[in-house]
């Protein structure tokens, strides 16, 4: 069996299991049909999808990805935007959104629907902050390092509709919530900047719901690896850390790890040059394991983002063995060029949007 295939058939599962469209129709049946849907992040199109087949046609607002708003009913109104630097189009998203919760009526519902990535698709600026302010908060975040908890509170002190301002909005009866959650802890503070939140005070009916997360990715990764007749040495949240320091940490366990498979999940960070070049933190996590087990026979590790892009790129990471590090590496992974060496290798894992974002997993196999 090709081991290749196999790591990305595991790694797959764990992406299929939290689906945007799958997480949500699950929960469904208990919620009663609202009057407005609103859908904000990554996976947001899936999302309402599945509330739309369930739910029937119904007053429906869709912010998300360039690219990401596919397959929706004409009736949907679509905001794309940038990701992971906002632009105009993100303003123009998180006041639609704004003005949505402020326009329904007093006994109405409101289903809310809450993914990754949604920090940076919708905006709603404080009085006498800009879009330059934004950007530029936005670009100093992100090299910087920062882990996903820090950038968010930041983000949060320009916002008039994040940390719980959308929903200070609300004069309706009820407000349902259902997230995915990208952040670790699951926390609906932290996942989108706090953008399904509930405020600090409020009158209305609310509930809220995380229906998809790293943990459920892992663990399905984890089932099918076992259906496969392999042995699941580990499962952990362990990639909240500098890549480099992972790739170190982790290239200890992978060069002594016995015959089996490791399922890994989380987020890591990067402090890009002044001037990086392709790639992003799964792409980079990739090359500086392929240095820390180049040699080594018999292990395969698939690591990508589980929304199916890694920072400004079609790249969801990369696939990497003890023959992947090469002439060219080293200067790659130092300009933050890594996506640029590993297309050269035939490595980059690629698989398009894929309707969920809950941080990254990682999949390790050794024969």
């Amino acid at each position: 069996m090709d081991r290749k295939e196999q790591a990305i058939r595991i790694w797959q599962a764990g992406v299929d299991a939290v689906g945007g469209h799958a997480a949500t129709s699950k929960v469904l049946h208990d919620i009663a049909a609202p009057d407005q849907i609103l859908a904000v992040g990554k996976p947001a199109a899936a999302m309402a999808r599945a509330a739309l087949e369930h739910f029937g046609p119904r007053p429906t607002l869709v912010v998300t990805k360039d690219d990401h708003g596919r397959d929706l009913p004409d009736h949907v109104t679509v905001i794309e935007a940038s990701h992971p630097v906002p632009d105009s189009r993100s303003l123009e998203g998180g006041q639609a959104l704004r003005e949505a919760v402020e326009a329904m009526q007093p006994g109405s519902h409101l289903l809310l629907l809450v993914s990754g990535g949604a920090s940076s698709l919708a905006e709603d600026l404080l009085p006498g902050k800009t879009l330059s302010d934004l950007e530029q908060l936005n670009k100093q975040l992100l090299a910087e390092g920062l882990d996903i908890t820090a950038m968010n509170a930041e983000r949060r002190k320009l916002s008039r509709i994040k940390g719980g301002g959308l929903l200070s909005h609300f004069q309706g009866k009820k407000a349902t919530v259902l997230a995915i959650s990208d952040v670790p802890g699951d926390d609906l503070n932290v996942v989108g900047s706090g953008i399904g939140a509930l405020p600090d005070s409020y009158s209305f009916e609310a509930s809220t719901q995380i229906v998809a997360s790293n943990a459920h990715a892992r663990a399905a990764a984890a089932d099918l690896a076992r259906d496969e007749g392999l042995t699941v040495l580990t499962n952990e949240e362990c990639l909240h850390d500098d890549f480099l320091n992972i790739a170190e940490a982790l290239g200890a366990r992978l060069r002594a790890m016995p015959s089996g498979v490791m399922v890994f999940g989380g987020e890591p960070t990067v402090v890009l040059p002044e001037n990086p070049g392709r790639g992003g933190r799964n792409q980079g996590l990739a090359l500086a394991l392929a240095r820390e087990i180049a040699g080594t026979e018999g292990i395969t590790v698939v690591v990508g983002g589980t929304d199916g892009t890694d920072g400004p790129t079609d790249a969801a990471g990369a696939i990497i063995d003890g023959t992947t590090w090469g002439e060219g590496a080293e200067q790659a992974l130092q300009q933050a060029d890594s996506g640029s060496f590993l297309d050269r290798a035939g490595a980059l894992l690629v698989t398009g949007p894929t309707g969920t974002n809950v941080m990254d997993l990682l999949v390790a196999i050794r024969e």
